[in-house]
């Protein structure tokens, strides 16, 4: 929550310089302060339905979904909830809000030259996003590209309601909260280090012959909003939203990917979350949103972004906790008692007395 407060103050203090209001981001799935609290709510719902009908099954469901809310729903629980999505919410309203001005901030800065050669370079004279045209078609493999790449947009929100609602350590969802806010953090820092458009917005013409997708409209979108808002950044309504490095798609899928690894989720979801992540550093090149030291950059964020969130939420501590106690417990397991010492034969043994011989036994005895 302080990460918060603390980019929240940033965003506010910046507004106040430029005299430019905060705005809210709206996406397809409605404002901000809209979707996430209706999020919250359907995966509370759904995760109450869940548990009631393993309990009991369908039948006498409104009875045993009070029973579990008395059980399991107590006010501490609802105010991690509360608090990790309050916390995700101020961090991207900033994020978005600093992004926005970066133009301002940097007027006439920007890297693409540099990232452009560094891909040809990179490529072997070539662009990755020719090669990746060439290797994979402009025809089924863009449209399948567009879908992943925007599923993104939804996904995210998504998976931090799962982990904050359905999960019952709350250690668990409040470091997965922690990671995407710093996603947010350190990504808009790297905006600031390095200003890039995207070769799709500075080299345009390399992506002239991808079909009309969703990808595509977003991209005019943004184009033409970045146009208006450049044209008056103090009058105009909309949030200028292009910027290339980091790759914060990159950042938050790897991100995701090896929180889902770190914590031992199932093999299913780990799965997915790691094709999902190869799947949009491609789709990030194909379409030309970023340039391959942005992909790069965004993988050491993401990396940052979990290993740091683990130290805050003290799961740093507790994984090493954890592991020293399996330590003690093998070293436990594989000491064995050492036997006693058997009592020797020599004394517990007593020998029986020779046979008296008899006459004709002794004669068996005499030597010839």
């Amino acid at each position: 929550m302080a990460l918060s407060l603390l980019v929240g103050a940033a965003a506010v203090v910046s507004s106040l310089y430029l005299d430019l209001p905060l705005k809210d981001p709206d996406g397809f799935l409605g404002p901000s302060y809209i979707r996430l609290p209706l999020l919250a709510l359907g995966f509370i719902g759904g995760g109450l339905i869940v548990e009631a009908v393993r309990r009991s099954g369908w039948r006498n469901l409104p009875t045993t979904v009070v029973d579990v809310v008395k059980k399991e729903w107590n006010t501490h629980r609802l105010l991690c909830i509360g608090t990790g999505l309050l916390s995700f919410y101020v961090c991207y309203v900033a994020y978005r809000n600093l992004k926005s001005v970066l133009p301002v901030y940097r007027d006439g800065v920007l890297f693409d030259r540099q990232l452009f050669r560094l891909d040809n370079w990179l490529s072997g004279g070539s662009t990755p996003s020719l090669i990746l045209h060439d290797l994979l078609g402009t025809g089924i493999a863009a449209n399948f590209l567009s879908i992943a790449y925007l599923a993104y947009l939804p996904l995210i929100p998504i998976s931090l309601g799962a982990f904050l609602v359905l999960s019952r350590n709350h250690a668990i969802g409040a470091w997965y909260a922690t990671t995407l806010c710093l996603n947010w953090v350190l990504g808009t820092i790297s905006y600031y280090l390095l200003p890039s458009v995207g070769p799709a917005f500075s080299h345009p013409e390399a992506y002239r012959a991808l079909p009309d997708t969703g990808v595509s409209q977003l991209q005019e979108s943004l184009f033409d909003t970045r146009l208006d808002y450049l044209s008056n950044p103090i009058g105009s309504d909309s949030i200028q939203g292009v910027a290339a490095f980091a790759s914060l798609h990159v950042s938050v899928t790897f991100a995701a990917a090896l929180f889902v690894t770190l914590t031992k989720q199932k093999r299913a979801v780990r799965a997915f979350t790691w094709i999902f992540f190869g799947v949009t550093v491609v789709a990030t090149l194909y379409f030309g949103w970023h340039y391959i030291l942005d992909d790069i950059a965004g993988i050491g964020i993401g990396w940052a972004s979990v290993t740091l969130a683990a130290w805050v939420t003290g799961q740093h501590r507790a994984r090493r906790a954890l592991v020293a106690s399996a330590h003690e417990q093998a070293d436990a397991t594989i000491t064995v008692a050492e036997p006693e010492p058997e009592p020797s034969a020599a004394l517990d043994v007593v020998p029986e007395p020779a046979p008296e011989l008899s006459p004709v036994d002794e004669g068996l005895g005499r030597p010839a």
